[in-house]
């Protein structure tokens, strides 16, 4: 096998960006599986040049002038990105491959774009693709493994390309580490609820935290995990056997279920300083927040008095809500989460809206069925600005007005003010306050949307599913962002088939019934 000239990127950011969030914290957000294929190519004997894309950078002036290959790694938001880049890299000769939980979700659109898609990716799958490594066009091949990896590349074999993301984070650096693979709840919604809970090795785990006390005299570490601390004793004395207490700045997502006061004690005590869970609803999910059949105010009341518990012993709680399930109704989930908002004031909210990406879950096919599946472009989909479901109970007029109205709750002058006096923590009130700045661009998207759904003739029958023609609102918005790059965006690649897994799913059941 010849020794190739390998680019890797990982997308995490849609487009350029100079804002003061992209600044301080986009490098912060890099993946692992990215760093993981680059060493995995690398120990095939290949040469790879890695970038981390945070949006401050050209990723083009990046990379030599001739690479064989490139592998591409991105969320769905930034789909259109990646696809003017594989088209760019394609017309210099190179091979292009993505993966990423775009390539998982949308395999078949994907597909159209690039030479290799990948699904579940471990070293045999890519040590296939570095074999062949030849063009696939006009349809790419679609590589998957039968599940995820059971072992990755350590931190210590993946710190070369840590470092070269870190060097765009001016002041936090945050090593991302993984303790297990997917995860034992099944919330219908998300792309890890039919992925089977694994754990990592412990002694690797322990063998990196003890590296990373070597190179940092307080390291921060982002645990990946889908549901941290899982098997929470057996994690949290690997953690003690292998540092010293409280010398290492975690920052983990995990359930409600897991964080009880004897938990917390144990978490602060071991350096834990942020806390990401997931609240998800106020009707739903009991199982996650251990509130059992609990709804309504009296699921409010409880996780209220949990949360504040976990601030006592973590600066930092994140609190994530999703709108627009089908259980939601009239007001009262956004009233409700006013009201934890007002009685948990430390607790900073995040809100997600209902999205289907693609083949992310069951339940997907489900709502390609009932036909209320829009295909608004990839670039949007990031849980927040481009909802692409119909929502079952509201018309989107009423729905837009209640999350405006939540967000303006969010932004009063009463809630900062309560919101900084709760938390004592001066680190933990700046990332607040750079962290609520997002929010008042968001109310002013918001606000254009409902704006448009009174005036734009375009917008209403497209979010109606009567048009598939994408309004100029959407169109032009990926044409600033994408900059240079939008001449490079192939034709066709700002619209996808929103319904293309129940039609690989209908069409496989039909070569079933086929087969002899």
């Amino acid at each position: 096998m010849r020794k190739l000239k390998i680019g890797v990127i990982d997308l995490v950011a849609k487009g350029p960006t100079r804002n003061l969030w992209a600044r301080t914290m986009h490098a912060n957000l890099a993946s692992i599986m990215p760093q993981t294929i680059a060493v995995w190519c690398e120990e095939e004997g290949h040469d790879v040049t890695f970038v981390c894309y945070t949006g401050l950078e050209n990723p083009i002036e990046e990379f030599p002038e001739t690479l064989d290959l490139v592998v591409i790694g991105t969320f769905s938001q930034g789909a259109q990105l990646a696809y003017a880049l594989s088209n760019l890299f394609r017309s210099r000769g190179a091979v292009t491959v993505l993966g990423g939980p775009h390539a998982r979700c949308y395999p078949q659109d994907a597909q159209k774009y690039f030479d290799y898609v990948l699904g579940f990716t471990g070293k045999d799958v890519i040590r296939d693709l570095l074999h062949d490594c030849s063009p696939h066009r006009p349809i790419g091949v679609h590589l998957s493994a039968n599940g995820q990896p059971m072992t990755l590349p350590s931190v210590q074999e993946r710190w070369k390309f840590i470092e070269l993301s870190h060097r765009k984070a001016p002041w936090i650096k945050v090593v991302p580490m993984l303790g297990s693979m997917g995860c034992p709840y099944t919330c219908s919604f998300c792309i890890d609820s039919v992925v089977p809970y694994q754990p990592l090795e412990f002694d690797v785990m322990k063998a990196d935290l003890r590296f990373l006390l070597g190179k940092f005299k307080r390291p921060i570490v982002g645990w990946h995990d889908p549901n941290f601390g899982i098997r929470f004793d057996d994690y949290l004395s690997a953690i003690e056997d292998a540092v010293p207490p409280d010398s290492v700045d975690f920052i983990a997502e995990s359930s409600l279920s897991i964080l009880s006061e004897p938990h917390m004690k144990r978490l602060k005590r071991n350096g834990f300083k942020m806390m990401l869970p997931g609240i998800e609803s106020w009707q739903d999910f009991g199982n996650k927040s251990k509130t059992g059949k609990h709804s309504g105010i009296d699921k409010v009341q409880q996780i209220s008095e949990q949360v504040n518990m976990i601030l006592r012993y973590v600066p930092y709680v994140q609190t994530n809500f999703v709108f627009g399930l089908d259980i939601d109704e009239g007001t009262e989930p956004f009233g409700l989460t006013k009201h934890f908002l007002d009685i948990t004031p430390g607790a900073y909210p995040a809100y997600l809206l209902l999205t289907a990406y693609g083949q992310a879950a069951p339940l997907n096919l489900e709502y390609q069925r009932e036909g209320r599946v829009l295909p608004i472009p990839f670039y949007f989909l990031d849980s927040k600005r481009g909802m692409n479901m119909k929502p079952k109970n509201y018309t989107w007029e009423t729905f837009y007005d209640n999350v405006i109205d939540l967000i303006k709750h969010n932004i009063s002058w009463q809630s900062l003010f309560n919101g900084y006096k709760a938390i004592p923590h001066s680190t933990a009130r700046w990332l607040n306050v750079i962290r609520v700045l997002p929010w008042f661009e968001q109310l002013k998207y918001y606000r254009e949307i409902r704006r448009r759904l009174d005036v734009d003739p375009q917008f209403r029958p497209f979010l109606e599913g009567e048009t598939t023609e994408i309004p100029q609102f959407y169109v032009e918005r990926i044409r600033k962002s994408l900059g240079t790059l939008w001449e490079w965006l192939p034709e066709g690649a700002l619209y996808h088939d929103p319904n293309a897994y129940l039609k690989s799913e209908e069409n496989s059941l039909t070569q079933l019934e086929k087969s002899p």
